[in-house]
């Protein structure tokens, strides 16, 4: 394990709200799952900046991937499943998306192509940022699984910028949003 995935798997544990998260997540079982994202990323940059652990938090996103029911009444029967695991206010902050499924919505939502994905361990990749592209996964043994598809140097560094293999639009509102949170963020365009 490098440097950075112990500091990471440090600052993860010492966040009770995400650790929750992670361990409902691991006993629900789901195939492939991962939290990833804004549950990730926002915690070290907290600790990055001394801020509260939870500080920005709006959502938990938890990925799943089950190819062989991509319908949306599938996902819901999960996303009902998930919310009846967690009591407020996190039955409302996990957000719960089968990966398997992204692309049949994801260009009418964000007006970008989106090709079918082939495991939750992929999502990470299309992230806008680098910095945003990190998930993990607390598996039965109590390890924690990193998935970071561009390595966890910007995260640390503070350093925003766009993710190299997608480049969309979205990215400078997206820069604005994170540096009204932590103006210490560095952005490279």
């Amino acid at each position: 394990m490098s440097d950075k995935a112990a500091r990471l798997e440090a600052i993860v544990r010492a966040t009770p709200r995400l650790m929750t998260v992670l361990e409902t997540a691991r006993d629900l079982a789901l195939p492939d799952w991962m939290i990833f994202s804004g549950a990730i990323y926002q915690p070290v940059l907290n600790h990055l900046t001394g801020r509260a652990p939870d500080y920005g938090i709006k959502d938990y996103d938890l990925g799943y991937f089950d190819a062989s029911d991509i319908s949306y009444e599938a996902e819901d029967v999960v996303i009902r499943r998930v919310a009846e695991a967690f009591e407020p206010p996190l039955k409302e902050m996990v957000e719960v998306r089968n990966q398997a499924r992204v692309h049949l919505w994801f260009e009418q939502k964000f007006g970008e192509p989106y090709a079918p994905l082939k495991s939750t361990a992929e999502a990470p990749g299309r992230f806008t940022s680098t910095l945003f592209a990190v998930g993990v996964r607390l598996e039965p043994d109590d390890a924690l699984t990193v998935v970071a598809p561009f390595g966890l140097e910007d995260l640390f560094a503070m350093r925003l910028r766009p993710n190299p293999t997608r480049r969309t639009a979205g990215f400078s509102r997206t820069a604005e949003a994170a540096l009204r949170r932590w103006p210490e963020l560095v952005i490279v365009n």
